[in-house]
Order: C-alpha cells, then structure tokens, then sequence
C-alpha cells in the first residue's frame, strides 16, 4: 500500500473477491460483501456530492454503536477523504454506554461537523440538536427519513471509480472522544495514515478472517472490523459482551477472532460452558485495555491453547508492545505485557532522564502510529505530545530483550508503609489466589492524609477466601508492607470507559466523596 492509499478502497477491493459473502451480520440483518460495497460507494457519491470545493467536511456519526450502519457511515465518509466523528459514547468497552445530550452537543460545537450521519433510533435526538446550533450540520441517513433528511443510499454507486480514491496520509480519518480525567471528553484525531498502517495485517492474511465484536466498533476496535473486511472476510456485531453469547456465537458462526478486555476473558474462562463448546475455529484472541493477571493467563492458555495476543497501547499511540502466542506458556513473559513493537523512552518524572533497565518510570512512545494531538485543543495536545513523544501517564520498566513490565498509572502510586507500592504489583498477587477471579487495588487517604493500601476483590464461585486469608496470601507473595488496610468482596467491579476497573469510585465509595 502506497501511504496516501485510501484505506477504505483497499477494504472495498478486497471483499469485491467473493461479492456474495457476508460481510456484515448482526441478529436478523446481514449485508453480503456486495451488498456492503455497493452502499458504502452510493453514499460517499452523495456526500461528495453535497461538499464545496476544498472543503474537508467532517461528518459525525450517532448511531446505535455496534450495527452495521456505525462501520458503513465511516467508510463512505473516510472514502471522500471527510473526517469521522463518533457521537455515541467515550466507552471503548460496552457499546450500550451512551453519552449525555449536553456532552454531544459540546462536541458537535467543537468539532465543527458538516453532516450528522444519523439511523432511525437517533433521528429525534438528532434532530433535537440541530435545533439547538446556531449553524446545524445536515442531517443524513441510509434510508427516506423526511425532507430534512439526505438519503445516502441514493448516491450513484457505479460513478464512485475506487482506483482512484487516494488520501493526504495526515489528514484527520476520525477524532474518537475518550473520557478525560477531568471529566471532559479528548478528542484523539488519528490520522489516514493509521488507518492505513493497522490494514496491512488484514490485507496479508492467509485467508479470510471471521471476527466477533463485543467491543464498540465506533472506538478502536474498529480497526479489528476493518483487518477482518480486508482479508474478505466477515464481521459479526454484538450488542456488548454477554458470555454466554460469546460462546454460542464461536461455535455458531466459526469465529476466528475475537477482542476481549481481561475481566471478560476471565469470565469466558470461568463460564461453565466452555467446557462444551467447540473452539477448535478460533485463532486469535486479542486482549488489552488494562494489565492482565499472570495468574489467570495460565488458566486462559489451558483453555484456549497458543492463541492468546496481548495487545497493550493507548488511543493516543495504537500499539506499544505485543505478547505473542508462544510468550503465553513462559511463566516469567506472562509477568510482562509484551515485546515493544514502537520505540519506547521510560522517564524519571523528576528530572525527565531516561532510565536504564529495570527502573520504574512513566513510558513515552514515537511510533507512526501516533495521533496528530487532541481536536482543536493545542494546549492539552502540548502536555501530552513533546518532541514527538507522546506521555502515556502509565508506569512502566523495561527488560533487557525488549520486553516491558507495567505498574499502572502515575497518579496511582501510593506511598505507605514507608515505601512506594505499585497498585498492578498487589493486584498479581491477590490473583495468585485460587479463590479470587477478579481485583483492583487503589490508595484511600485518611484524616491524617496517610495513604492506605485498599482492595476490591471479585470471587471464583464457590470460593470462600476471607479477609485474613487474603492477607495473609499477600504477605507471603509480596511483603508484609504490601497488605492492603482494608478488603471489600463484590459480585462484579466497576469499570470505566476503557474497560478497566474503576478505582476512583471504589476510593469515593470508601471516603463517601
């Protein structure tokens, strides 16, 4: 692929293969790869209709996230070189989360949109925020939805000639809002020239690749649906992530691929059915979003076999570092999040010096992968980006072979019992635990503004583990300075937008903040 190849008409090629191949299913609607190709051109033939000469329009996309419209919407408008952005939530995890009017209103301003590309279960809110703009952008659709509404689907396919459809690499492909500590969504911009790089994968496979998405197909997993569409193969949509559904839909469909969080593919692993269902079709699971535990990464490998894919990075940066297949049956390697796969600085956040070996500092990328910085925000997007290197905020080490270690983020770090404890570190080791399925450990200051260890822990059925064992097990793999000062036993931890475990409502909980 030439870098200003449009990454949409290398996917669109692609399926052309086998026209009658499904290419999208969820529940009762599917799409054949015909079908798929002929709308997406009919639709970018109407928007680039409607576009002023020069203009780069930006087109924002509320639909219900995991359908088939959120991934057609994207390409049609990254096809004409216009600049996607997603309306539906900053949840990178669960696909039902949604966000808040003001917050969609908030980002239709900032962001300028031309279009707002809308299905039939959004058509009044959208409407509604239109009417709230002092200069609304024009509400567009697949299919009649009323006179305020531009049919895409009656663009003229046959006039879109893909063999010319080229792309600036650095222009805007998509701006995917995540939720801010601040409690203000980010917008990361990523440019044509990502979308372009993660195809080659899919364009290089061996053969056609059927992919389950749980994820939101409207934040970073969409690039597993385009890889799985570039090797002519099919996407297969889920409402979010149900178990149960998971397992039925690999042995149902013949999934191939699939991304997970860690929580959830422990929860695959303690699912009673597994046991039952057939995933001999299975080739690649993908994991990533928070540290996994080594512990239960054994038992996942037990069940699963060499098929396990860490895949750790950000939004800002795409991959950082990579556990491969084989990495999983080495005790010390499951330990690690992988083999950088970007060039990697760890920082001393005191002086800003690079730390050798083994010490613990705030890991910086420069990858070609990296965003162009958050949407109209240069300030945020210079704390973040300094000479071409973005700070990740997490906390990292390296090893000699390249491998890297992660100790969570840098405001995470508690200093109790006169040292400094990593969160990830007292996490492993309650996951060592025969009886504990899930954890997160966070500081809680007290009146005094002493920083205590405090843990949440999720049990295996049947698990009977108290307090005092706990404890106690934490001693003996750590250090008596690394026993929490408090546990609490939950049925299911909350989770952020990312899908990791919600440690500022667990401390807020305790404080009563």
């Amino acid at each position: 692929m030439s870098p200003t190849d449009n990454y949409v008409r290398r996917v669109l090629e692609a399926l052309s293969a086998d026209p009658e191949r499904v290419a999208l299913l969820r529940e009762d609607e599917r799409f054949t790869a015909g079908e798929f190709t002929r709308t997406v051109a009919a639709a970018a033939e109407f928007l680039r209709r409607q576009i002023v000469e020069d203009e780069i329009p930006v087109v924002a996309v509320l639909t219900v996230a995991n359908t088939p419209a959120t991934i057609i919407l994207r390409y049609a408008a990254n096809l004409i070189g216009a600049t996607v952005v997603h309306l539906h939530s900053t949840n990178a995890v669960d696909p039902t989360d949604q966000l808040a009017t003001r917050e969609r209103y908030e980002i239709l301003k900032r962001t300028g949109a031309t279009f707002l590309a809308v299905d039939e279960e959004n058509l009044g809110l959208a409407r509604e925020l239109c009417e709230r703009l002092p200069e609304p952008p024009r509400l567009a659709a697949l299919g009649s939805f009323g006179p305020d509404v531009l049919d895409l689907t009656t663009g003229d396919a046959d006039a879109v000639d893909l063999k010319v459809m080229e792309t600036d690499p650095e222009r805007p492909a998509v701006v995917l809002f995540t939720s801010g500590t601040s409690g203000t969504p980010k917008g990361v911009t990523l440019p044509f020239r990502v979308r372009t790089l993660y195809l080659r994968a899919g364009l290089d496979a061996p053969g056609p690749i059927t992919y389950l998405s749980t994820l939101p197909v409207s934040h970073s997993n969409g690039s597993g649906a385009d890889l799985a569409l570039a090797s002519g193969g099919t996407v297969v949509l889920h409402n979010g992530f149900d178990a149960s559904a998971v397992l039925g839909a690999v042995e149902r469909h013949r999934v191939s691929a699939l991304t997970l969080t860690p929580p959830q593919l422990y929860m695959l692993v303690d699912h009673p059915a597994i046991k039952d269902t057939d995933l001999s079709s299975i080739q690649i699971i993908s994991y990533g979003g928070c540290p996994a535990s080594p512990a239960r990464l054994a038992e996942a490998v037990e069940v699963f076999g060499p098929v396990l894919l860490q895949f750790y990075g950000t939004t800002e940066t795409s991959g950082i570092s990579v556990l491969a297949p084989p990495d999983h049956f080495d005790p010390e390697l499951r330990m690690t999040a992988g083999r950088l796969t970007a060039e990697v600085r760890v920082r001393d956040q005191d002086d800003d010096r690079d730390l050798p070996v083994g010490e613990i500092g705030e890991i910086c990328v420069r990858s070609p992968f990296n965003m162009l910085g958050y949407w109209r925000e240069p300030e945020l997007t210079a704390e973040s980006v300094r000479d071409g290197w973005v700070y990740t905020g997490d906390l990292g080490s390296l090893d000699e072979r390249g491998y890297v270690r992660l100790h969570g983020r840098v405001g995470e770090v508690m200093k109790t019992n006169g040292i400094k404890v990593h969160p990830t570190a007292v996490e492993n080791a309650l996951l060592t635990h025969p009886d504990v399925a899930q954890a997160a450990v966070y500081g809680v200051a007290d009146g005094d503004r002493v920083e205590h260890i405090h843990a949440a822990v999720v049990l295996r059925p049947g698990g009977a583990a108290d307090f005092a064992a706990l404890l106690g097990h934490v001693a003996g793999e750590l250090s008596p300075q690394h026993v929490p000062a408090a546990i609490t036993f939950h049925d299911d931890l909350p989770l952020t937008g990312a899908g990791k475990p919600d440690k500022q409502r667990l401390a807020a909980e305790r404080t009563g903040a």
